[in-house]
């Protein structure tokens, strides 16, 4: 069935990429991926890509610039090699803070990667949840943005946590939490807050909704250094909450994440694998899914001409 497809992996997240190639029952395509002493990278498939549909999975994980080069020069060998079409499968999409000019002066990163993208040779995108949906219109090639919210809904679906209510962390995370709460049937509550510059620290002012005597679930695209939800779990708590848990698809954690998850008030975290959590940054209370059969089946339908959208009977993000 998969003949002319081949799916390869740079070393962001090869782990990933085996459990997709394993949900679709295929190898996994061999190539050599690494960095030169003076740090250039080389890369060479090691198979027949010409006229293949090949996907090349790549995450976005540290170091985040070397990762993105590998996927560059991937996406040009295969270009070179004559694949017949090559779609880059970035489950985290970089930069995605940057996607507008919000001061003067600065970039829109995200935007700029989705230009090189294109310059490399992809001739389409598979990712997860992207942090800001007009990200998808930087690129003139087509877009497929897959959701975690239906994985994660399920699981908490499962737990039945009663008088549970969704908490967004801020205005812009609401409508990913009303999805959230709508699948769980739950109230959804909104945390006002304030970033404090670049310094990526954020001061939570109040809460619009009610949360008294109800267990929450904090809903977010990512957890970058735990501190919009730390003090989103801090805030629902001062306002009447019994318990707090929390949902996110990307798992970040800089900086000193871990350590503030830890002394929060957290009960347990659910992440999704769209990048891997080293063991020294692996709590107790973290429970991570996978998106690996989501992204096998998308890679399936993408290949077979089928709709990806179908995938969520409608909900797709």
């Amino acid at each position: 069935m998969f003949q002319d497809l081949r799916v390869f992996t740079g070393n962001a997240h090869p782990e990933l990429a085996e459990s997709i190639c394993r949900y679709m029952e295929m190898p996994i395509g061999e190539a050599e991926v690494f960095e030169f002493s003076n740090e250039n990278i080389f890369v060479q498939f090691r198979e027949n890509v010409r006229a293949r549909d090949v996907f090349i999975v790549q995450t976005m994980t540290s170091p985040v610039n070397t990762r993105i080069m590998e996927l560059f020069i991937m996406i040009d060998a295969a270009r070179r090699a004559s694949a017949g079409r090559i779609t880059a499968v970035v489950p985290y999409y970089p930069y995605g803070r940057s996607d507008k000019k919000d001061q003067p002066r600065v970039p829109i990163t995200a935007r700029l990667i989705a230009n090189f993208l294109e310059t490399a040779g992809a001739d389409r995108l598979l990712t997860v949840d992207l942090h800001a949906g007009q990200i998808q219109g930087f690129f003139n090639i087509p877009v497929d943005e897959l959701t975690a919210l239906t994985l994660l809904s399920e699981y908490f679906k499962q737990q039945q946590i009663p008088n549970l209510a969704v908490v967004a962390t801020d205005v812009g995370g609401a409508k990913g939490a009303r999805r959230m709460a709508d699948r769980l049937d739950a109230p959804l509550a909104i945390v006002e807050k304030r970033r404090l510059g670049n310094e990526e620290q954020v001061e939570a002012l109040t809460i619009i909704g009610d949360v008294d005597g109800c267990a929450v679930l904090i809903v977010d695209d990512e957890v970058l250094t735990a501190g919009t939800l730390v003090t989103t779990a801090e805030t629902v708590m001062q306002h009447g909450a019994t318990a707090v848990y929390a949902a996110a698809t990307h798992p970040i954690l800089s900086a000193d994440a871990v350590a503030k998850i830890k002394g929060s008030v957290i009960q347990e975290l659910v992440f999704t694998d769209t990048i891997p959590i080293p063991l020294e940054k692996k709590l107790p209370n973290m429970t991570v899914l996978s998106v690996a059969p989501m992204l096998g089946e998308a890679i399936r339908r993408i290949h077979t001409g089928q709709s990806v959208g179908a995938l969520f009977n409608g909900h797709q993000g």
